[in-house]
Protein backbone atom coordinates (compact mmCIF):
# COMPACT_ATOMS: atom_id res chain seq x y z
CA UNK A 1 0.00 0.00 0.00
CA UNK A 2 1.54 3.64 -0.86
CA UNK A 3 1.55 6.65 1.09
CA UNK A 4 -1.46 8.24 0.11
CA UNK A 5 0.47 11.54 -0.75
CA UNK A 6 2.43 9.84 -3.34
CA UNK A 7 -0.28 9.03 -4.69
CA UNK A 8 -2.13 12.25 -5.04
CA UNK A 9 2.02 13.08 -6.02
CA UNK A 10 1.50 10.61 -9.08
CA UNK A 11 -1.51 11.21 -10.14
CA UNK A 12 -0.44 14.89 -11.04
CA UNK A 13 2.29 13.99 -12.87
CA UNK A 14 0.61 11.84 -14.81
CA UNK A 15 -1.91 14.61 -15.48
CA UNK A 16 0.74 17.13 -16.46
CA UNK A 17 2.48 14.17 -19.03
CA UNK A 18 -0.23 13.10 -20.30
CA UNK A 19 -1.27 16.94 -21.11
CA UNK A 20 2.67 17.49 -22.40
CA UNK A 21 2.41 14.55 -24.19
CA UNK A 22 -0.89 15.35 -26.38
CA UNK A 23 0.28 19.19 -27.09
CA UNK A 24 3.74 18.34 -28.07
CA UNK A 25 4.10 14.85 -29.71
CA UNK A 26 0.53 13.64 -30.74
CA UNK A 27 -0.33 14.80 -34.08
CA UNK A 28 -3.39 13.32 -35.04
CA UNK A 29 -5.59 15.57 -37.11
CA UNK A 30 -8.68 14.05 -35.21
CA UNK A 31 -7.66 15.32 -31.96
CA UNK A 32 -9.56 18.33 -30.94
CA UNK A 33 -9.49 21.38 -28.39
CA UNK A 34 -8.22 18.92 -25.60
CA UNK A 35 -7.78 19.61 -21.80
CA UNK A 36 -6.76 17.55 -19.28
CA UNK A 37 -8.92 18.33 -16.37
CA UNK A 38 -8.08 15.54 -13.90
CA UNK A 39 -5.63 12.39 -13.27
CA UNK A 40 -6.51 9.65 -10.38
CA UNK A 41 -4.12 6.57 -9.69
CA UNK A 42 -4.59 3.70 -8.12
CA UNK A 43 -2.86 2.93 -4.59
CA UNK A 44 -0.76 0.62 -5.91
CA UNK A 45 -0.01 2.72 -8.81
CA UNK A 46 -1.09 0.23 -11.72
CA UNK A 47 -3.95 1.79 -13.28
CA UNK A 48 -4.24 5.54 -13.93
CA UNK A 49 -7.55 7.81 -15.06
CA UNK A 50 -7.34 10.44 -17.21
CA UNK A 51 -10.21 12.84 -17.27
CA UNK A 52 -10.35 14.95 -20.65
CA UNK A 53 -12.92 17.59 -21.65
CA UNK A 54 -13.04 18.48 -25.31
CA UNK A 55 -14.10 21.82 -26.81
CA UNK A 56 -17.08 21.12 -29.56
CA UNK A 57 -19.59 18.71 -30.46
CA UNK A 58 -20.53 15.23 -30.06
CA UNK A 59 -18.08 14.45 -33.26
CA UNK A 60 -15.54 16.01 -32.17
CA UNK A 61 -15.29 14.38 -28.88
CA UNK A 62 -15.81 11.11 -30.82
CA UNK A 63 -13.18 11.53 -32.29
CA UNK A 64 -10.60 12.55 -29.60
CA UNK A 65 -11.43 9.44 -27.80
CA UNK A 66 -10.72 7.61 -30.90
CA UNK A 67 -7.44 9.54 -31.38
CA UNK A 68 -6.57 9.02 -27.41
CA UNK A 69 -6.69 5.41 -27.88
CA UNK A 70 -4.78 5.25 -30.86
CA UNK A 71 -2.34 7.33 -28.69
CA UNK A 72 -2.52 5.41 -25.47
CA UNK A 73 0.81 3.20 -26.61
CA UNK A 74 2.89 6.61 -26.50
CA UNK A 75 1.16 7.82 -23.73
CA UNK A 76 1.92 4.89 -21.30
CA UNK A 77 5.48 4.31 -22.37
CA UNK A 78 5.86 8.27 -21.54
CA UNK A 79 4.36 7.75 -18.22
CA UNK A 80 6.07 4.81 -17.14
CA UNK A 81 9.48 5.99 -18.30
CA UNK A 82 8.94 9.43 -16.61
CA UNK A 83 7.65 8.10 -12.91
CA UNK A 84 10.41 5.46 -12.86
CA UNK A 85 8.00 2.78 -11.59
CA UNK A 86 8.68 -0.69 -11.77
CA UNK A 87 5.25 -1.59 -14.22
CA UNK A 88 4.21 1.68 -16.30
CA UNK A 89 0.45 2.48 -15.41
CA UNK A 90 -2.28 1.54 -17.84
CA UNK A 91 -4.04 4.42 -18.92
CA UNK A 92 -7.91 4.87 -19.34
CA UNK A 93 -9.66 8.31 -20.75
CA UNK A 94 -12.57 9.47 -19.32
CA UNK A 95 -14.75 12.19 -21.05
CA UNK A 96 -15.30 14.96 -18.47
CA UNK A 97 -18.84 16.33 -18.55
CA UNK A 98 -18.56 19.31 -16.12
CA UNK A 99 -19.54 21.58 -18.75
CA UNK A 100 -22.63 19.50 -19.46
CA UNK A 101 -23.59 19.03 -15.31
CA UNK A 102 -22.78 22.72 -14.93
CA UNK A 103 -25.70 23.60 -17.50
CA UNK A 104 -28.08 21.13 -16.25
CA UNK A 105 -27.59 22.90 -12.47
CA UNK A 106 -27.57 26.40 -13.84
CA UNK A 107 -30.72 25.40 -15.76
CA UNK A 108 -32.69 23.78 -12.27
CA UNK A 109 -31.51 26.95 -10.51
CA UNK A 110 -33.29 29.17 -13.20
CA UNK A 111 -36.21 27.09 -12.40
CA UNK A 112 -35.74 27.17 -9.09
CA UNK A 113 -35.54 31.50 -9.37
CA UNK A 114 -38.29 31.49 -11.58
CA UNK A 115 -41.05 29.18 -9.18
CA UNK A 116 -40.02 31.25 -5.98
CA UNK A 117 -40.47 34.88 -7.95
CA UNK A 118 -43.81 32.95 -8.75
CA UNK A 119 -44.57 32.84 -5.04
CA UNK A 120 -43.37 35.84 -4.13
CA UNK A 121 -45.66 37.68 -6.98
CA UNK A 122 -48.94 35.24 -5.42
CA UNK A 123 -48.24 36.28 -2.38
CA UNK A 124 -47.73 40.07 -2.45
CA UNK A 125 -51.56 39.85 -4.09
CA UNK A 126 -53.01 37.66 -1.23
CA UNK A 127 -55.60 38.70 1.30
CA UNK A 128 -56.43 37.00 4.55
CA UNK A 129 -59.17 34.06 4.57
CA UNK A 130 -60.29 35.76 7.78
CA UNK A 131 -59.98 38.95 9.60
CA UNK A 132 -56.49 40.23 9.34
CA UNK A 133 -55.83 39.75 13.04
CA UNK A 134 -57.75 36.63 14.07
CA UNK A 135 -56.69 36.36 17.55
CA UNK A 136 -58.64 38.18 20.37
CA UNK A 137 -57.25 41.39 21.69
CA UNK A 138 -57.58 42.88 25.12
CA UNK A 139 -58.14 46.62 25.07
CA UNK A 140 -60.35 48.92 27.79
CA UNK A 141 -63.25 49.04 25.34
CA UNK A 142 -62.96 45.69 25.46
CA UNK A 143 -63.75 45.49 29.15
CA UNK A 144 -67.22 47.57 28.52
CA UNK A 145 -68.41 45.31 25.87
CA UNK A 146 -67.55 41.99 27.97
CA UNK A 147 -69.30 43.79 30.95
CA UNK A 148 -72.50 44.55 28.76
CA UNK A 149 -72.55 40.86 27.65
CA UNK A 150 -72.49 39.39 31.15
CA UNK A 151 -75.43 41.41 31.93
CA UNK A 152 -77.34 40.45 28.62
CA UNK A 153 -76.34 36.61 29.27
CA UNK A 154 -78.77 36.16 32.14
CA UNK A 155 -81.37 34.18 30.23
CA UNK A 156 -83.50 31.62 31.20
CA UNK A 157 -82.82 28.02 29.96
CA UNK A 158 -85.03 25.67 28.46
CA UNK A 159 -85.91 23.71 32.01
CA UNK A 160 -86.77 26.87 32.83
CA UNK A 161 -84.68 28.32 35.59
CA UNK A 162 -81.96 30.71 35.15
CA UNK A 163 -79.04 29.92 33.48
CA UNK A 164 -75.96 31.90 33.48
Amino acid sequence: MSDPAKVRRHAERVRELVASVVRSQIKDPRLGMITITDARITADLRDATVFYTVLGDAVAQADTAAALESAKGLLRSTVGKALGLRHSPTLTFVLDDVQDQVKHIDDLLAAARNADAEVQRLAARAEYAGEAQPYRVDDEDDDETDEAIEAADVTESPRGGEAR
